[in-house]
């Protein structure tokens, strides 16, 4: 059940928050800068590329990497593929997942490393294969872990990952020689006077994505692959922060976007529908953010292909109109009846044909509310940011208010 009352207490919302969500959304446009900086100091900005990579391969864990797979995706569209390497097994080091690229990665290719964590074995393994099949290899991670080692061994271009400005950077925990054989990395453990790493931040934390896509994006536009110049990206920060003092804790529910839509979904089923190139992995991020942080299933599809991918859904079990008002029924014992809602993420007003009044006309037919958000006017990174802001802000409200 969500508690509606203590969306509009903000002192109640900072004494749920045990895990800084509030104020993680609160920092994204300050993550972006500060991710910028670090872009800037590890001499992106400096780089001379030969030419376009072949193709670009992201590999990293969960969440945070299949964000930032897809969003690179669809920004860098035609001009070159990107894939997302996958983790084939589970490693021999305790716990350590195995990854491989594929047969036919070699010197044209590129490998981009995205990880909060960075403690990883197996991607660092995988940097070492990168670098014996001739890949350029760069990585965005915490300072002072094995992947930045690994980098540093092939050569690669290592880039700091922002910590949160409250945050100090992560300390490094070395690993024991046993850890270090038994993961197949070579050479031995320095002696383990570091303090204990901090427990990493969930990768769908609102802050790590932009963390860890900033300095990736700076990279790409360097190499002409997609525009993202520093000026674009303070653009960005800039939509952050806006997005940041319109949906913070102090704003009131009903002048609240990222509010009302988390008291809209309570005790729904919420169905994503996207509208736009960019709303698409905007879309993709609010159903893996809603699983991660407040524990709720979603489904997502982009219009107009939702329209027949649903329509048994919206018409089944999950309608709102599939639970008639029994007199009988026990309200106190049985639970309320799971509905469906659709969420209709557009990433920008769209002209000529849209597929939106149909997706009404089929939400309403079947007594299923909708809810639409749809970003002010910008560049493509900023609308798509404003609607990743507000998103993360709804999913971190369901979470507090629901008690996840």
């Amino acid at each position: 059940m969500l508690d509606e009352s203590l969306l509009d207490t903000p002192a109640a919302l900072a004494e749920a928050d045990r895990r800084g969500l509030l104020r993680g959304a609160a920092e994204a446009g300050a993550r972006v800068r500060t991710a910028l900086r670090h872009a800037t100091e590890a001499g992106i900005g400096q780089l001379q590329p030969d030419g376009r990579p072949r193709a670009i391969l992201i590999a990293g864990p969960g969440t945070a990497s299949a964000g930032v797979a897809e969003l690179l995706t669809t920004l860098a569209g035609a001009a070159c593929p990107v894939t997302r390497v996958h983790p084939t097994g589970v490693a021999p080091a305790p716990g350590a997942l195995r990854w491989e690229l594929p047969g036919w990665a070699g010197p044209v290719d590129l490998l981009l490393v995205a990880t909060p964590d960075g403690n990883e074995p197996g991607l660092a393994l995988l940097v070492d294969q990168a670098y014996r099949r001739g890949c350029t290899v760069v990585a965005v991670a915490p300072t002072r872990t094995p992947i930045a080692d690994a980098v540093d061994r092939a050569h690669g271009l290592f880039v700091p990952m922002a910590s949160a400005p409250h945050e100090p950077p992560t300390p490094y925990e070395p690993p024991t020689p046993d850890h270090l054989r038994e993961a197949g990395i070579p050479g031995t453990a320095p002696e383990l006077s570091e303090p204990r790493s901090p427990e990493p931040p969930a990768p769908s934390a609102p802050g790590v994505l932009w963390a860890l896509l900033t300095p990736l994006l700076a990279l790409l536009d360097r190499t002409g692959l997609l525009t993202a110049p520093p000026e674009t990206l303070e653009k960005v920060a800039d939509r952050l922060d806006r997005v940041a003092e319109r949906c913070g804790p102090a704003i009131a529910t009903y002048g609240n976007p990222a509010k009302t839509l988390a008291a809209e979904l309570a005790d729904s089923l919420p169905v994503i529908w996207t509208e736009g190139t960019s709303a698409g992995p905007a879309g993709r991020r609010f159903t893996a953010a809603l699983a991660e942080l407040a524990g709720r299933p979603a489904v997502t599809a982009q219009l107009p292909e939702a329209l027949a991918a649903h329509r048994v859904l919206l018409s089944g079990p999950l309608a709102a109109g599939a639970d008639p008002d029994d007199f009988f029924r026990d309200r106190v014992e049985e639970p309320a009846a799971l509905h469906a809602r659709v969420v209709l993420l557009r990433d920008r007003p769209i002209g000529g044909l849209s597929a939106a009044p149909a997706a009404r006309e089929l939400a309403f037919g079947h007594d299923t509310p909708i809810s639409e958000l749809e970003p002010e006017e910008g560049g493509e990174l900023e609308t798509l940011a404003e609607l990743i802001a507000v998103t993360d802000f709804a999913a971190v409200y369901l979470a507090l208010a629901s008690n996840a």
